[in-house]
């Protein structure tokens, strides 16, 4: 199901949320206020969306804004959207301990993504990227 402002509900979303990572975003929030995501194609896990505390990672030229969930701002580097265009995100937890500075690691978890593609139709209405 889809997390989305009022901007975004004439499209469809570029990424979404699970159940299981709401309940983590809640706990976070509790613990380190406002949140955002970033999905990189670094090293280590950066094939893993990372959440920090929203005032804490600078986004710039090389990032694309791909909407918001659970309202959390999640952003994707542009080459890693040049990979993944095509393709509809899902924020999930895993058991596990990833090697990241993602705020939800101290807790033996992680955020994983999971992806489909979009059909031919719901390409044509796509959110915006910026």
């Amino acid at each position: 199901m889809s997390d989305t402002t009022a901007t975004q509900k004439q499209y469809v979303p570029r990424v979404l949320i699970s159940d299981d990572a709401r309940k983590i975003i809640d706990d976070l929030r509790d613990i380190h206020g406002e949140l955002m995501f970033h999905q990189s194609g670094g090293c280590c896990d950066g094939s893993s969306p990372m959440c920090y505390p929203a005032d804490e990672f600078k986004t710039g030229d090389s990032d694309i804004y791909l909407g918001d969930i659970y309202g959390c701002k999640f952003y994707i580097s542009r080459d890693q959207f040049e990979y993944w265009k095509h393709t509809q995100l899902t924020v999930d937890v895993t058991p596990g301990r990833g090697s990241s500075f993602s705020l939800e690691i101290p807790m033996g978890i992680r955020f994983i993504i999971r992806s489909r593609l979009f059909t031919e139709e719901e390409l044509k209405h796509l959110f915006p990227v910026h």
